[in-house]
């Protein structure tokens, strides 16, 4: 059990300091090798996942951050806009969150593939959570999204989705 325990730790540390950058098209080097550079940044910032957000906004539940641009024109009132600003940030806390976590499961996983310790289990258990952080990440973008959507009256977001069209 020491031994495993050991190793793993081994292989942890072992990846995260010995691992080599990857360079994307920009030139510019992620310290996760299997995540682009903008991929990393985005996770890093808490800007990732805004593409899985898509089914909720075909559907007209927009996004706060989104709105929240449009608050003069939309005629918000203080309470929508501190409402949709706390919604807001507290998407941007669970994507970094999230993000920090995906990051980490990426830097395990190619861990273990680099120093051929990949073990059925531990493949299992990492893959699955890689899956568990998307699937978080996307539900706080949707919960996001239906409360934003809630916030608004049928003029504001018909009057949204005006204003989301001509730009």
């Amino acid at each position: 059990m020491r031994k495993t325990i050991f190793s793993f730790l081994l292989i942890l540390c072992g990846g995260s300091i010995y691992a080599q950058s990857h360079t994307d098209t920009a030139g510019k080097h992620s310290p996760a090798r299997t995540l682009t550079y903008q991929q990393y940044q985005a996770y890093l910032k808490g800007e990732a996942g805004e593409d899985l957000a898509r089914v909720a906004e075909m559907n007209h539940y927009p996004l706060p951050d989104k709105v929240l641009k449009w608050r003069v024109q939309l005629d918000l009132s203080p309470i929508q806009i501190k409402k949709l600003t706390e919604a807001s940030a507290y998407l941007r806390r669970r994507r970094l969150q999230i993000g920090g976590s995906i990051i980490d499961t990426e830097r395990m996983l190619d861990s273990m593939f680099r120093y051929n310790r990949v073990v059925d289990g531990n493949l299992i258990f990492y893959a699955n959570r890689y899956g568990l952080y998307q699937g978080e990440l996307k539900n706080a973008l949707l919960q996001a999204c239906l409360s934003t959507q809630k916030l608004l009256s049928q003029q504001q977001m018909a009057m949204y989705e005006g204003l989301q069209k001509r730009n």
